[in-house]
């Protein structure tokens, strides 16, 4: 038997909501990785993008546990002694809760060019709305896979 290698033709992208509400952080990352990658499908090829398009509701209600809302984002400005840093909790409560979740699924994904293409294909949204309907996206019902008796 042949091993199949999919080509462009033979992608289909699907568009899928996860509501983030009550989702510890790292978990709900794994799995929105694993979709922007393609890996739930069984014609996962790994230099293409088979992903689905990702959209992430009520991002500024998702939990961290144990201390790791005292964890620091740092970035640097450019300028000497320009090094910034802020808390997630600060970051959450702030203007932009999203890139919390944002980062972590980056981190979650390899650091190359194809990744990056993937990561292009989700969309993190603070609040309950979201301007995708028009796509008619499907609801994945992350917090019954994150019982801890079920894998995902």
């Amino acid at each position: 038997m042949k091993t199949f290698s999919a080509t462009p033709a033979d992608i289909e992208k699907k568009w899928i909501v996860v509501d983030a509400e009550g989702i510890v952080l790292g978990r709900l990352a794994s799995i929105i990785a694993m979709r922007l990658r393609g890996k739930h499908k069984p014609s996962f090829t790994p230099h293409m993008d088979m992903g689905d398009n990702v959209i992430v509701v009520n991002a500024d209600k998702i939990q961290l546990t144990g201390k790791k809302r005292q964890e620091n984002f740092y970035w640097h400005t450019g300028h000497p002694g320009g090094i910034k840093s802020r808390t997630k909790e600060q970051i959450l409560e702030g203007a932009h809760p999203e890139r919390v979740v944002f980062q972590a699924v980056k981190r979650m994904l390899p650091g190359n060019k194809l990744s990056r293409q993937q990561l292009t294909n989700l969309r993190v949204y603070a609040s309950a709305e979201h301007p995708h309907e028009a796509q008619n996206p499907e609801v994945l019902d992350v917090a019954s896979k994150n019982s801890k008796n079920t894998r995902v």
